[in-house]
This record gives structure tokens, C-alpha cells and sequence, in this order.
């Protein structure tokens, strides 16, 4: 079950990236907001709550600020937020799936459009890449949680599918309807994890060599930065080697 999996560097850097992003805590607050009015405001209650609220933490983002979007949903405001997620292709054969939440569909959709056309990509018809991919839950620990052995242990008792560790740490996949679960029983053994979510897993990669990444990485950076996108995922695999030099 345990071995050196890419998913970190298919994610695009996501950690750095977020950093980067101005707008990071606007996105976090929309979804914990989205998701207190789909549920309960109480994150005990509501898992896909738990999960924002657990995100936000994981990227720092103040206690206060939290609960002023989790007391949002509840104030009666006007702001009603839609789900949509798009599907295109990048460079290189590369398949790309786009989660945003938008109070304009038509907005959106047009953005994410030209995105795709001004950075080497092309937006493709609902359902044209999501088969590639496994809708899956995600937990990720940092390596200092434990060894590989105790984490493993923990992840099997509480019921993950898989657990992939290396250098950088360790990540258990689980099913999507029991992610909060596992997260809930790995948490009681190894403490709140560094990322819990659920994710697009691609079944195939596809290795891109250093222009068509180059490429790549400036189509996720240009959707990243776009206001309602939320997350976006690929099957994209770029070796380390390429991905020190587009950094330097």
C-alpha cells in the first residue's frame, strides 16, 4: 500500500501556490459559507463544514475569520453561491477538471473560456476528462506526524483505502462519503492533519516535458488566480528535475 506517490506535485505546488494567492481567504470563506447553509453552522454536524473549516486552518487563516463566513450563512444574506465545475484539456494531452462556486454561471464559464485559450488549453464538454479520474477523499499528514509504520497502522484502523508516504509526508485516500469519518479516527491518533479534502485522482498520468510544463503551470496559475475557481486538478506528472528548473 505504501509508496512514493506524484499527487502533491499533479496538485501543482498547491501549498506554495496558495500562499501566493491574495485572494486565498476570500475563496476559504466562501466555501465554509456555502457549506454552513447547505448544513448546520456546526462543524461537528456538518462534515463538508468540517472540511472547509479544517482547510482554513491548515493555510492559517484566523480564527475570527472563520466564523464571521460560518455566521454569514446564517445572517440571511442575499449571496446565493452555485457549484460548477468545467473539463478541458492543457498542453501536452494533459486533462483538466475546474471546481468553482459563482454567484454568475454565465461569468464563469466565459472566464474559465478564455483562460483556457489565452494559456495553450482548450475548455472541453462536461464529462470529457472526469472519467479519467476518481472522486476520492483526501488526508494528508506532514512526515514529522509519525513514520510511515504508525501512520499506516492508524489509517488502516481507520478504514482509508490507501496510504502513500515519502520524504514529504504521507497520504491516505479513503472514499468520498467516508472521508470524514477517517479523518475524524486518524485525528484522535495523529492530531489534525495538514490537509483534508476531497479530490479528483487521476487513473492515468500523463509526463509533460519542460515546455508543454511550462505551459501547464501557467494555465493552473491563470485559473488559480481567477476569483471563483476554486481548486483545480490534473493528471499531469512533471519530473522533479523539470520542476527545479521552472522554479529557479
Amino acid at each position: 500500500m505504501a509508496g512514493h506517490s506524484k499527487f502533491k506535485n499533479i496538485m501543482h505546488r498547491k501549498g506554495a501556490q496558495d500562499k501566493k494567492r491574495s485572494n486565498l481567504f476570500s475563496k476559504l470563506s466562501r466555501e465554509i459559507t456555502v457549506a454552513a447553509k447547505l448544513g448546520t453552522p456546526d462543524p461537528d454536524m456538518n462534515p463538508r463544514l468540517r472540511l472547509a473549516v479544517n482547510t482554513a486552518k491548515a493555510q492559517s487563516m484566523p480564527k475570527d475569520n472563520i466564523q464571521r463566513a460560518i455566521d454569514k450563512a446564517t445572517a440571511g444574506d442575499d449571496e446565493s453561491y452555485e457549484e460548477v465545475r468545467y473539463e478541458g484539456y492543457g498542453p501536452g494531452g494533459s486533462a483538466i477538471i475546474v471546481e468553482a462556486l459563482t454567484d454568475n454561471r454565465n461569468r464563469t464559464a466565459s472566464n474559465v473560456r478564455t483562460i483556457f485559450s489565452k494559456n495553450g488549453g482548450n475548455l472541453g464538454a462536461s464529462g470529457s476528462v472526469a472519467h479519467g479520474f476518481e472522486r476520492l477523499g483526501y488526508i494528508f499528514y506532514d512526515a514529522d506526524a509519525g513514520d510511515e509504520e504508525k501512520v499506516l497502522e492508524a489509517a488502516l484502523e481507520a478504514g482509508a483505502e490507501d496510504i502513500q508516504s515519502s520524504d514529504d509526508g504521507h497520504e491516505i485516500w479513503t472514499g468520498a462519503e467516508e472521508l470524514h469519518a477517517v479523518s475524524s479516527a486518524m485525528e484522535k491518533v495523529l492530531g489534525e492533519a495538514k490537509e483534508v479534502k476531497l479530490a479528483w485522482k487521476p487513473n492515468l498520468t500523463t509526463e509533460l516535458d519542460e515546455k508543454d510544463a511550462g505551459v501547464l503551470l501557467k494555465l493552473v496559475d491563470a485559473l488559480d488566480d481567477d476569483d471563483d475557481v476554486q481548486t483545480v486538478w490534473g493528471n499531469y506528472e512533471i519530473s522533479d528535475e523539470i520542476m527545479d528548473k521552472l522554479d529557479a
